[in-house]
């Protein structure tokens, strides 16, 4: 069974920044292209960022800046994948999910919660 557990969440101050982690099981990890998703309150769930099975990686423009606020990354050997969030704005305020990508695993985690608040 392919399971999602995310964590690393919390309250953070505008500018501040937080590192979320997601372990995967049931799942070959190495071959299979990863994403972040997030979804605000009475938003629709929405890509943040993804990288492939060889680690390159993209993001959508909610998470680019000048340098790039997030950035992605896995470490195969402990079926992880990271999200280190840097200058979080409150519009970051969201439920934030990884899984598979680009086709989803019906089998959405708990997520993480993220609050970018003063």
């Amino acid at each position: 069974q392919v399971q999602f557990v995310e964590s690393g969440g919390g309250l953070v101050q505008p500018g501040g920044s937080l590192r979320l982690s997601c372990t995967i099981s049931g799942i070959i990890f190495g071959d299979h292209h990863l994403a972040w998703y997030r979804q605000a309150p009475g938003n629709q769930r929405e890509l943040v960022a993804f990288i492939t099975k060889a680690a390159t990686t993209y993001y959508t423009e909610s998470a680019k800046g000048r340098p790039s606020r997030f950035t992605i990354a896995r470490d195969n050997a402990k079926s992880t994948v990271y999200l280190q969030m840097n200058s979080l704005k409150q519009e970051d305020t969201a439920l934030y999910y990884c899984n598979l990508y680009p086709q989803n695993h019906a089998n959405w985690g708990q997520g993480t919660q993220v609050v970018v608040s003063s």
